[in-house]
């Protein structure tokens, strides 16, 4: 039996190692749904998610036809949790104080010194190009 990459089928875990556990879809024919690909949380310990000889659901993620390898995934069989939306602490807004108190310059002011500095310079290398 060939199974396409996209399939779903049923397996059976007949092996578990830390990066991944060993799924058999029929006699012949064995994947690996690596660890990552076992449940949409973080996977610390996969003996905490699977068992050798559980039944379980996998897609066909990918079919070497060199070496046979087939990887497969139980997470893309699953639904996709809702996103979790992280609340931020809110921050007082300060009240509008003083910018000349504080020492700030505004925009307007700062754009005329950058001009009047900026004009002189340009001064300065003329005079140098017509010695």
């Amino acid at each position: 039996m060939k199974y396409e990459v996209g399939s779903i089928v049923e397996g059976k875990v007949t092996g578990i190692k830390p990066f991944g556990a060993f799924v058999a879809l029929d006699d012949q024919h064995q994947g690996l749904v690596h660890i990552s690909e076992v449940s949409h949380d973080y996977v610390k310990d996969i003996n905490d998610h699977l068992s050798v000889g559980d039944a379980v659901e996998v897609k066909v993620m990918n079919v070497e036809e060199n070496s046979g390898k087939i990887s497969l995934s139980i997470r893309k069989t699953q639904a996709a949790p809702e996103p979790k939306q992280q609340q931020r602490p809110r921050r007082n807004k300060r009240p509008a104080q003083n910018d000349s108190a504080q020492g700030f310059n505004t925009l307007e002011d700062k754009l005329k010194v950058w001009l009047k500095e900026s004009n002189d310079r340009q001064a300065q290398l003329n005079k140098r190009l017509k010695k």
